[in-house]
């Protein structure tokens, strides 16, 4: 037997450690097998892949994370400058934001607050400040637009929008000089109102399959004949669209008859048009789910512009593609988000007063436990929301342009919002959804499909691009190996080939052994950064993240291009990756908090929600793997002594209610996005002044439900009469009595909601 084993392991070590019989008998075979497997690289996508940066999002990947490395990005501050924006200019603002009158009313911003908007920069946030802008960091653009949305989605669309996808952000990375001399002030002071027609009927997720044209022409323009294109274009969904004065305009540049060179197909470009330009027509207004924020459509047939009217100047001509993709981290990983986390924090600071407040059968409604598991998705999802909002700004302020981590952004938090607001709407039932000046759950609700639907669907998000973009970019071989099989000088990429092969299978292998071993011993030889409860957390997030990497590997040997194809497969190792990159952000922000004790209960909830989800996923990608025998073997060495991620108990939901159904820091820390100002009459302010009022009566109640249980007042009677009566068989003295009495009448103003005498 020994004899055997020596033979084999001596057959081993000469088939890989002699280079000319390695190459004819494993590395020539296996090439000739990844040329036909690997999925091959279209130009769009190929474009995509050069243009996204490998951030965290690589470390999780690749089944060995670094948490040094997340732990070293720092904590996101604010400078002082933006500090006073949003203490001054943004608190101005929301005492100018009356949302019922928005939507209903006006289905409009009022004109001063437009106003106000323009002269103080809100559509300058992201614009150097040699052109009059702000120039403030991705997480103070997320900030301020964040706050303006727990009071008005339609006034932070508004002002999102300018410092995201569109002219602003395309001239400030790619315009010429000149083009940004003309116009990043006009955008700064808002003295041009800028819109990004990318969307059209036959163009949405698919932005590459855009159908506008741009033919390459000579053309009278301005009294001399200039090369330039006609365009034709037909789009939709633009927001900012019936108002702006300069479109942004994405298209196909083609060069039929060959003015530029001999490549008749340039690709996508983008061109800065003023709208008043001959042929340019905008639309009617789209009604987004009833939102005020401006949306309409915008059309073209045969209008010229110059060649410079391109972003970038001509050189920049089918660069278009490659510009877009690298500026949607705006959209993607700030403003989207920055929208979903104010979700979070309005639905918390709500929900957590209204639930004390609000009482049946003669308790708070906190106090049951049908309302405390709810209750409890909502506070861990805002915890949740606000950590992944922190680093995910935190990349972007770093400068790179993590497409992979923005993408898992927009989807999950997005969806979060989805089901914060569901169960704040479950909670808070009619006094959420009888609209009017007192309901703040009503309008974000109604417009939360929005975010669901824009900047790339989210089912599409989820099953093409989180996983099918993260594969390919963050894996340390792939890549390289299908740049290598597209080689022509065969030899050439046969010789590189050896090389990968064997850095990928010492990779593969210590993938497998590190999931199998640490599932066999709990993850507790796993490093960690940190000690006390949570570097438990960071072990097993480590074990899941090398299960994730084995198994990609595996699924991209088994199944090769047909992996893109297997939606619903890549969706949920897409899913492994999200939820591994979620926990990171929600152990960074504990630590980026200064590990505060009244931090753990959300801590303890929602790393149990990210591990279980992130097995669970494994799981289901284990159940429903094409390859029977290989799923069988993938999973004895994921879950050999089965899954053990079991989730949320009972008791997390508990503590973590009862730790936030109290005024105190740890709730300040994920409502602070909420804000309170001098003179706020908002149905928020209500509830919230009822809340604290309430609870400074805590102590006077708890005399009265004594005094009822041991029958000195009667234990059935309505508030006042009962306060009214405690106070005369000394049970309160004068002081409490009025105290109460305030109380309940901030709490009863708090839980009725708006009438009309007509509609």
């Amino acid at each position: 037997m020994m004899t055997l084993f020596i033979l084999a392991l001596l057959i081993i070590i000469v088939l890989f450690g002699v280079k000319n019989i390695r190459m004819q008998f494993i590395t020539r075979p296996v090439f000739s097998f990844f040329k036909k497997v690997l999925p091959p690289l279209s130009d769009t996508e190929k474009e995509a892949m050069e243009a996204g940066d490998v951030w965290w999002e690589g470390e999780l990947f690749r089944g060995k994370p670094n948490w040094e490395t997340l732990h070293s990005y720092g904590k996101p501050t604010l400078t002082s400058e933006e500090q006073a924006f949003l203490d001054n200019q943004v608190v101005t603002a929301l005492t100018m934001i009356d949302d019922y009158d928005i939507v209903q009313n006006r289905k409009d911003l009022p004109p001063e607050l437009w106003q106000y908007f323009k002269d103080e920069g809100f559509f300058a946030l992201i614009i150097p400040k040699q052109y009059g802008g702000k120039a403030f960091s991705a997480y103070a653009n997320s900030t301020i637009v964040s706050k303006l949305a727990s009071r008005s989605v339609s006034a932070a669309v508004t002002v999102m929008v300018p410092n995201s996808l569109g002219p602003g952000e395309l001239l400030t990375h790619y315009g010429t000089q000149e083009q940004r001399e003309h116009w990043l002030p006009k955008l700064a002071s808002g003295e041009a109102v800028p819109c990004f027609a990318l969307t059209g009927p036959e163009a949405g997720s698919d932005a590459g399959a855009i159908p506008d044209e741009g033919i390459v022409c000579r053309q009278e323009f301005e009294g001399e004949e200039v090369l330039g294109l006609k365009l034709n274009w037909d789009k939709r969904y633009i927001t900012l669209a019936p108002v702006a004065t300069v479109l942004g305009l994405a298209f196909q540049m083609r060069d039929p008859d060959g003015l530029l060179g001999d490549k008749e197909a340039l690709g996508i470009t983008c061109a800065l048009i003023p709208t008043d330009h001959a042929g340019v027509k905008i639309g009617q207004r789209h009604n987004p789910l009833n939102m005020a924020f401006m949306n309409g459509t915008t059309q073209g047939e045969d209008v010229f512009i110059p060649l410079d009217w391109i972003i970038g100047g001509p050189q920049y001509a089918g660069r278009g593609w490659r510009m877009l993709v690298e500026c949607l981290s705006a959209g993607r990983g700030i403003s989207l988000p920055a929208l979903a986390t104010a979700s979070g924090h309005t639905a918390t600071k709500t929900t957590t007063a209204y639930s004390y407040v609000r009482h049946q059968f003669g308790l708070s409604i906190g106090n049951f436990e049908g309302v405390q598991e709810a209750l409890a998705r909502i506070i861990a999802n805002t915890y949740q929301l606000e950590a992944a909002r922190r680093l995910t700004t935190t990349g972007i302020d770093l400068k790179v342009k993590p497409s992979v981590v923005t993408a898992i952004a927009k989807y999950h938090m997005t969806e979060m919002s989805r089901d914060v607001l569901n169960d704040a709407m479950d909670i808070q039932s009619g006094k959420g959804i009888q609209l009017g000046p007192k309901n703040y759950l009503g309008h974000p609700y109604m417009a939360n499909p929005i975010s669901i639907t824009v900047e790339g669907a989210n089912i599409l998000t989820r099953s093409l691009m989180i996983f099918g973009q993260g594969a390919t970019r963050c894996h340390p071989y792939v890549l390289a190996e299908m740049e290598t099989a597209a080689m022509d000088d065969n030899e050439a990429a046969l010789e590189r080939f050896d090389s990968l092969l064997l850095g990928h299978i010492g990779y593969a292998a210590r993938n497998a052994f590190s999931s199998v071993f640490c599932a066999l011993t709990a993850s507790r030889f796993n490093q960690t950064p940190v000690s006390g409860e949570t570097q438990q957390y960071y072990k097993d997030m480590s074990r899941l993240s090398s299960a994730l990497a084995f198994m990609t590997d595996v699924s991209m040997l088994i199944m090769g291009g047909d992996l893109k194809r297997k939606e619903m497969l890549s969706a949920r190792m897409g899913d492994v990756l999200s939820e591994l990159y979620l926990g990171s952000a929600t152990l960074k922000l504990f630590e980026d908090n200064g590990r505060q004790h009244d931090d753990l209960p959300a801590v303890r909830y929602v790393m149990a929600t990210r591990l279980h989800k992130a097995a669970k996923a494994l799981e289901a990608t284990l159940r429903n793997f094409p390859n029977r025998p290989v799923a069988w073997v993938m999973r004895a060495l994921i879950f050999p002594l089965g899954n053990h991620f079991n989730g949320v108990t009972d008791k997390m939901a508990i503590d973590l209610v009862q730790g936030m159904l109290k005024p105190g820091p740890a709730r300040d820390r994920i409502t602070f996005l909420c804000p309170e100002f001098e003179g706020d009459t908002s149905g928020i302010a209500e509830v919230e002044a009822a809340f604290i009022a309430q609870f400074n009566c805590k102590q006077i109640h708890k005399k009265i439900k004594t005094a009822q249980r041991n029958g000195a007042l009667p234990k059935k009677m309505s508030n006042l009469p009962l306060f009214q009566l405690a106070h005369e068989t000394q049970v309160i003295d004068a002081v409490e009595l009025e105290s109460v009495l305030a109380a309940d009448k901030l709490r009863l103003a708090a839980i009725n909601v708006d009438d009309f005498s007509s509609l």
